[in-house]
């Protein structure tokens, strides 16, 4: 009896000692992207770090008494004979099943408690229309009529985020703010956030949804809220007047904001698609071996129906959804792509 006590309490010192270096070690482990920048990460992190501390104390206990065992009771050189045989042991057997289960109850009250908070609406909250699609994100401010293919949020302010998608299933995130929300087509589903570090950050889709899904992101500025007026009431001023002929001016916004250039460089560069800069007016390589010049009815076309004339070295990989644009709407794309000599 007093060799089981004694082996059990090095056992459990061992146990004790790799709980607090994995414990140490996790302080210089960077588990989550970044520090929480919303009242609601904070919830998460603090969960997510409980969790992670009751897991490393599981499992250095299951290593430490697993590796005891083995090192010393392991078959000694000329030992023939049989191990001791023992029949179970109930107090170990009830506390292994009575513990873990008071400490996954314990969690599935906190998490409740944590979710009821995230979903909990506030008093004056703000609120933004999120629209994904292939590939990019569009953001409407319906009490400032302000739409914009970057995130501006006022710190300290809460925000309702509602999101839909125009086309598959996408999904809004952003790291530092780490809950997250799948945009549906044809739904609305709600995000609640407050975000509280001002600074930075980028709108990723979490749910594959294409080629390009991994370039699919958008900026995000969290910015004081007299900082955020400002934007609002610049974006105000450059915003075109309803019924007004397309500019070029506008025709920029609507390639911003219609993820055109998630695909399509404006600056000559290369990405997924063929570049804007200098497009118009020049000979295009297709892909059956003839040319046709970038004019204005080529560059509508393109738009309209992306598989007409598949450009040399490129697949038929648009997606449809611009086949919808008003007729005002192309003629501001093309005159912008126009203007990029």
């Amino acid at each position: 009896m007093r060799d089981n006590a004694k082996h059990i309490a090095i056992a459990s010192v061992l146990a004790l000692v790799v709980s607090a270096l994995l414990l140490l070690g996790l302080q210089f482990v960077q588990l989550l992207p970044g520090p929480a920048a919303s009242s609601q990460g904070v919830l998460v992190d603090r969960l997510f770090h409980w969790e992670v501390y009751v897991i490393a104390f599981v499992f250095a206990l299951v290593m430490a008494f697993m590796l005891y065992g083995i090192v010393v009771f392991r078959r000694k050189p000329g030992d023939t004979g049989e191990g001791t045989y023992f029949k179970g042991n109930t107090p170990l057997e009830i506390a292994w099943t009575v513990i873990p289960l008071v400490v996954v109850c314990a969690f599935a009250i906190a998490s409740g408690r944590d979710l009821t908070r995230i979903l909990q609406a506030s008093p004056n909250e703000m609120v933004i229309e999120v629209t994904g699609f292939q590939f990019g994100w569009r953001f409407y401010y319906p009490d400032a009529g302000v739409s914009s293919s970057e995130l501006y949020l006022p710190r300290g302010e809460p925000i309702l985020f509602r999101i839909t998608s125009e086309d598959v299933i996408h999904d809004f995130w952003v790291p530092e703010f780490r809950i997250k929300q799948d945009a549906v087509p044809g739904q609305w589903h709600s995000l609640r956030i407050t975000p509280t570090e001002a600074g930075d950050y980028t709108v990723l889709c979490n749910e594959m949804c294409g080629y390009a899904h991994a370039q699919m992101l958008a900026p995000v500025h969290v910015v004081e809220f007299d900082q955020f007026r400002a934007w609002v009431t610049q974006q105000k001023a450059g915003a075109p007047p309803a019924g007004t002929a397309s500019t070029v001016g506008t025709g920029k916004t609507l390639v911003d904001q219609s993820g055109c250039l998630g695909c399509h460089s404006a600056d000559g560069s290369e990405s997924h698609g063929p570049t804007l800069k200098g497009l118009y007016g020049s000979q295009v390589q297709l892909e059956d071996g003839s040319t046709v010049v970038a004019d204005d009815g080529y560059l509508a076309e393109s738009i309209r129906d992306p598989g007409a004339k598949i450009v040399a070295g490129f697949g038929p990989e648009m997606p449809p959804a611009y086949s919808s644009l008003p007729d005002e709407d192309v003629n501001a794309i093309v005159e912008y792509v126009k203007s990029l000599k």
